[in-house]
């Protein structure tokens, strides 16, 4: 048996799967690290905390399934996007925590970039919106806070990257300072039309380009890692951002296909061919994914508190024991009551691009309880899927008839899906391969390594569990988006 091993370094947690030839799951070991927050709206992982827990679960699954290294044709990577690391070229450690993509601490540097003219420049070549959940500010924080960096960065001595480029570099034992092509396209530093780093906005963010990693497709030779850390020699073979990586596990190929990912936030792509499509709706421009020299670009959409509204009511509210719960207490919610929740907890995304909106509950009554609590925390998904889907589909103006295909944690509660197709008007389609995210850097891998088919016998493999369809009625379900917008401008004005 020959296996891929797939790395899955997310927000929480760290994952390392293995798949057969038969690009099924063989076993898995996971494992959580800590979260910091040093500040109301920072967040921060150690990055010896990203690095061992890659390790530990590698060597775990390795040896639950008693394979060797020598049975591994690749790795495949897929990483939390946008969190930034800087390490120091010699050592190989850290100079600052890793700053988080939830991280919205550097808010000031992107109003004065904003104000400085830059915005147009920026989003042009990259895509994207000056927002503090992008790479390119956090690096610049980074180099301004912590004592003699800038002149380390200058002298050569520093490097950054996403996960990704910090993982393989400590994997390779610093012999590979390398991303992929859709990791790139999130540091706000990228010309996703030129495929290459931009001098104008390293310049206007004075980040050395000595620093930033070689940018490769997403499957290529990313570096071999060295033999002492899993028994062997093992190639990088395959490495894409965990949407993106998301997006090709769902077979997302063809232009108008779209994947909406339930997290701990939300995120939805809609593949958009070789066009990279300019969104007049606020939606972002980004790289799908790179093959042979070829992007194929998306549309994208981010949702900042999806799965998190479930654990505030776990954690912070106390109103329930686990995350299932809220499936069995949504049916039972009182359908005279319209509680409405817009989770801006940590402000919000597209299309509102909002960040120091905050969160609130809206048709409170006196018998609202942890059922109308549950139900309006899960309806809250679909509504803001709502958003993505409306500025999507005008910003693409091709197909309208889109199917929606899902993964991630809350795409397996049945209410959650059903609620969402209704709120659509829309059919949504779970597959029955749950590991999308981890399937897709998997794939990339073992394509490479000549063991798993192309992309178009890959997609036709994709099979489905369950699909759902709309039973609200249309005027229902346009009332029921209407309450949303106007609590959504509610947030916004306060």
């Amino acid at each position: 048996m020959t296996y891929i091993l797939a790395i899955d370094q997310g927000t929480t947690s760290t994952r390392a799967i293995l798949f057969d030839d038969q690009m099924q799951v063989a076993g898995s070991a996971q494992q959580e690290f800590p979260q910091h927050f040093p500040q109301a709206g920072w967040v921060e992982h150690d990055p010896e905390d990203l690095w061992t827990t890659t390790i530990e679960t590698c060597r775990r699954v390795m040896a639950d399934l008693d394979v060797t290294a020598g049975e591994i044709a690749g790795i495949g990577i897929t990483n939390q996007r946008e969190t930034t690391v800087v390490w120091d070229r010699k050592t190989g450690k850290a100079i600052h925590n890793a700053i988080v993509w939830q991280d919205r601490r550097t808010t000031p540097i992107c109003e004065a970039l904003r104000e400085a003219g830059h915005e147009a420049l920026i989003s042009h070549q990259t895509g994207l919106l000056l927002d503090p959940y992008f790479s390119g500010t956090k690096l610049s924080w980074i180099l301004d806070q912590v004592p003699g960096s800038r002149e380390q960065a200058g002298n050569g001595d520093l490097l950054v990257g996403t996960v990704d480029s910090f993982l393989i570099w400590r994997l390779t034992g610093g012999a590979s300072h390398v991303t992929d092509a859709t990791n790139a396209a999130r540091t706000l530093m990228y010309d996703i039309r030129n495929g290459a780093w931009s001098a104008e906005i390293c310049d206007v963010l004075n980040v050395p380009m000595a620093m930033l990693p070689e940018v490769k497709d997403s499957a290529a030779d990313f570096g071999v890692i060295q033999a002492d850390i899993l028994g062997g020699e093992i190639p990088v073979l395959g490495v894409a951002g965990d949407q993106q990586a998301a997006t090709i596990g769902q077979a997302c190929f063809r232009p108008g296909m779209m994947k909406s990912t339930y997290g701990t936030g939300c995120f939805a792509l809609l593949n958009t061919g070789e066009t990279p499509v300019v969104s007049s709706n606020r939606m972002l421009t980004t790289i799908a994914y790179q093959l042979d020299g070829k992007p194929t670009y998306a549309l994208e959409g981010s949702i900042f508190i999806a799965g998190a509204a479930v654990q505030w009511l776990r954690d912070g509210m106390g109103m329930i024991e686990n995350a299932g719960q809220t499936g069995e207490l949504a049916p039972q919610a009182d359908p005279g009551q319209d509680v409405l929740l817009v989770p801006a907890f940590t402000g919000l995304g597209a299309p509102y691009w909002q960040p120091d909106s905050r969160g609130a509950v809206f048709g409170l009554t006196r018998n609202s309880g942890p059922a109308e609590l549950a139900r309006a925390a899960l309806q809250s998904v679909g509504y803001q899927t709502r958003d993505l889907w409306e500025a999507m589909r005008a910003d693409w103006g091709g197909e309208t008839d889109v199917t929606l295909r899902v993964d991630g944690g809350m795409s397996a509660s049945d209410w959650t899906m059903q609620s969402l197709s209704d709120l659509l008007g829309a059919a949504v389609d779970r597959p029955v391969m749950q590991e999308t995210t981890a399937l897709g850097a998997a794939w990339l891998a073992g394509m490479r390594a000549g063991i798993y088919p192309d992309q178009e016998r890959f997609a036709e493999t994709w099979a489905l569990d369950r699909q759902f369809t709309p039973q609200l009625a249309a005027e229902s379900r346009e009332a029921a988006y209407a309450r949303w917008k106007r609590a959504v401008q509610a947030v916004i004005g306060v």
